[in-house]
């Protein structure tokens, strides 16, 4: 059995004038994590907001009591150094520190914003380093990025170079509102055949019209952001789109 379902509504899509109470309304709306994408205008082609923003809003949001717990700050990283800011989102009051595979494979091992180091990090690099800091490590790979790239790492029997998560985007990273594609939903079903206790996140498009195929496939994670936000009841949609997940666990 797949592990429960997760909902998990991205801040993206969230009143940026009154960020705290939309943090804590949505917690208090039934939802288990609040998504929060980071992008540079580097890794991606915009900007969201940094550590200062994600450090004002988590008083606003009891932290969790237990790993993968309700008030998960899921930090989506969506940017060329992923290394460089573990420590910054650390002690912001990141939780779940979620990288691309993709900037893993380009990046550098600096471990500070100012520092400049030649050596390169690798994903299995960042897992370690981030569950050294403390955090549980997620990683995310884009729409176009083959799954096979994931099955050494998951398959690695050292665990603190195992990722808690693995991110399967269902639209190219970088901005809300995009249409589902359900044609990276193999991804996560090759995913959940293999390791069926994994948390399996999806992003991108997600909402009540498209989250039973997601679901299908395996998803237990489930990130909206106007689906949620934008909604008249964010309760009764939340409650839709765990119950999506639940009957097909």
């Amino acid at each position: 059995m797949a592990p429960p379902a997760i909902i998990a509504p991205s801040i993206l899509s969230a009143d940026f004038g009154a960020l705290g109470k939309a943090c804590a309304d949505t917690i208090d709306n039934g939802c288990d994590w609040l998504h929060v994408d980071i992008m540079d205008g580097h890794f991606v082609p915009n900007m969201t907001f940094g550590a200062p923003v994600v450090a004002k809003i988590r008083p606003h949001v009891q932290r969790p009591k237990t790993a993968c717990g309700k008030g998960t700050f899921d930090c989506h990283m969506m940017i060329e150094e992923p290394k460089k800011w573990v420590k910054e989102f650390k002690a912001a009051g990141c939780d779940l520190y979620t990288f691309h595979y993709e900037a893993a494979l380009i990046s550098t091992a600096a471990e500070n914003p100012a520092d400049h180091d030649e050596a390169r990090t690798s994903p299995k690099e960042m897992i370690r380093y981030v569950h050294n800091q403390g955090m549980l490590a997620g990683i995310a790979i884009r729409p176009d990025t083959s799954v096979d790239v994931l099955w050494e790492i998951l398959d690695n029997e050292n665990k603190t170079e195992c990722p808690d998560m693995v991110l399967v985007m269902t639209v190219a990273p970088g901005f809300g509102g995009q249409k589902f594609m359900a044609d990276v939903l193999p991804k996560v079903k090759a995913l959940r055949e293999r390791y069926p206790d994994l948390h399996i996140e999806v992003d991108g498009g997600l909402s009540e019209a498209t989250v039973d195929e997601a679901a299908e496939a395996g998803a237990n994670v489930i990130v909206a952001g106007s689906a949620v936000f934008g909604a008249k009841d964010p309760a009764a949609v939340i409650g839709k789109l765990r119950e999506a997940v639940e009957k097909r666990r």
